[in-house]
């Protein structure tokens, strides 16, 4: 027991021992390198000339010019436009002016009133604005070139035509209904 004691006192003294063994040793053993020299300043050992030995000349076969590369982008696809046209462009120059009703889209729109005549219904909407427009059947109507197909009691039915992703020509029904003022308040 007295031997385990002090032989663990020395633990730490021999470890750090050995730690500056292997410093000294792997810092030591090489010679110091030569002081820097100043660029302008003539070396004082003579520069020593080694000429490398002579070999006999190879000669290289002649090299083929090749002609530069030059691009030429025609029949070839334009690279920075997509493979795929997701959304067809309208190429279709109109020839008539737009109303003031086909600058608005139809959802702007709310209808509030349906007045009913001998010659057909006649409908009344108006924007955000309170701007009032009638609307009778054949009437153009919205960005997507809705037209008029009934106007009834309650309501008033637009036919829109678009270009699907295919670019061929769809229709889509919308419905706009009226809505009746309830007792006792306004709608």
């Amino acid at each position: 027991m007295l031997f385990q004691r002090r032989s663990r006192r020395w633990i730490p003294a021999i470890s750090i021992l050995l730690c500056l063994c292997f410093l000294i040793i792997g810092c030591g053993g090489g010679t110091s390198p030569p002081p820097p020299t100043k660029k302008g300043a003539p070396s004082s050992a003579p520069a020593k000339k080694v000429e490398a030995p002579k070999v006999a000349e190879v000669k290289e076969p002649p090299k083929k010019e090749e002609p530069e590369y030059s691009y030429n982008p025609s029949g070839k696809p334009d690279p920075f436009k997509p493979f795929i046209q997701l959304t067809p462009v309208r190429e279709i120059p109109r020839t008539t002016p737009l109303t003031p009703l086909q600058k608005y889209d139809i959802s702007q729109l709310k209808l509030v009133a349906i007045i009913s005549t001998p010659e057909g219904n006649v409908a009344l909407v108006e924007d955000a604005t309170g701007k009032g427009f009638f609307l009778k059947k054949g009437t153009l109507v919205g960005k997507n070139e809705g037209k008029v197909t009934r106007i009834l009691r309650d309501r008033v039915i637009i036919e829109e035509s678009f270009l699907d992703v295919f670019g061929k020509i769809k229709t889509n029904e919308v419905i706009m209904l009226l809505h009746k003022v309830e007792e006792g308040g306004e709608s």
